[in-house]
């Protein structure tokens, strides 16, 4: 099993972080992303997409709920990552889009792309 406190603390603070936004700052564009909800959907979409293939089900695509939806949406798809991987045994791997990953490089590049964004939108 693995450790997803690290995970979990980071997605609920940057999920809060977007809940708390008003909407001239989640509209508002960043490097690389139209706008502050824009990154913290595509980061939710990896994490949906890294929960789904953790679980071993098919590839979908998150929803555009709107900006407002976000912090849910962060919440949510980092959650479902989280219990994902916490099910897995130490040395499993995860079969993502670009090939197969051990989970504990998922959980570190997770918590590393939440805080990325979390800095991106700060």
């Amino acid at each position: 099993m693995h450790d997803v406190e690290h995970l979990v603390e980071a997605v609920e603070k940057l999920a809060d972080r977007f809940r708390s936004l008003p909407q001239s700052k989640l509209l508002g564009a960043v490097p690389g992303h139209p706008s502050r909800a824009a990154a913290g959907l595509e980061l939710a979409r990896w994490l949906a997409g890294a929960a789904l293939a953790a679980e071993g089900g098919p590839r979908r695509e998150l929803p555009d709920a709107g900006a407002f939806a976000v912090g849910d949406q962060l919440a949510v798809a980092g959650h479902d990552l989280a219990a994902a991987l916490a099910a897995l045994p130490e040395d499993a791997e995860v079969a993502l889009p670009d090939g197969p990953v051990a989970a504990a490089e998922v959980l570190a590049a997770a918590v590393a792309a939440v805080r990325e964004t979390a800095a991106l939108c700060g």
